[in-house]
């Protein structure tokens, strides 16, 4: 699932990695429209941990399992949030040209 955009470098001053340019966005973005996609984001956690705690015990610790699962795919989580990176400051910049 690789891409080129997954591979520049972070230290590059002309593109940058998908983390800097969001946050180079959303530092320059209207609040209103961060702080909203923000919620947004926040809302699909919620429902994601929500899903994956269903049906479980009461001792059932969500942030073990998360924190595993990381560890065991380092690699396909960090492609991941690259591509989340781009996907909400995507949805940042076209609420901006609205």
């Amino acid at each position: 699932m690789s891409k080129d955009w997954f591979l520049e470098d972070e230290d590059d001053i002309f593109t940058g990695s998908p983390k800097s340019k969001y946050f180079d966005i959303a530092n320059q973005a209207n609040n209103e429209i961060v702080e909203d996609e923000f919620d947004k984001l926040l809302e699909k956690l919620a429902v994601m941990e929500t899903l994956l705690s269903e049906g479980k015990d009461v001792d059932f610790d969500i942030n073990k399992v998360v924190k595993q699962y990381a560890f065991e795919n380092s690699e396909e989580i960090a492609e991941m949030k690259k591509g989340l990176y781009i996907e909400l400051a995507g949805d940042i910049v076209c609420r901006l040209d609205s």
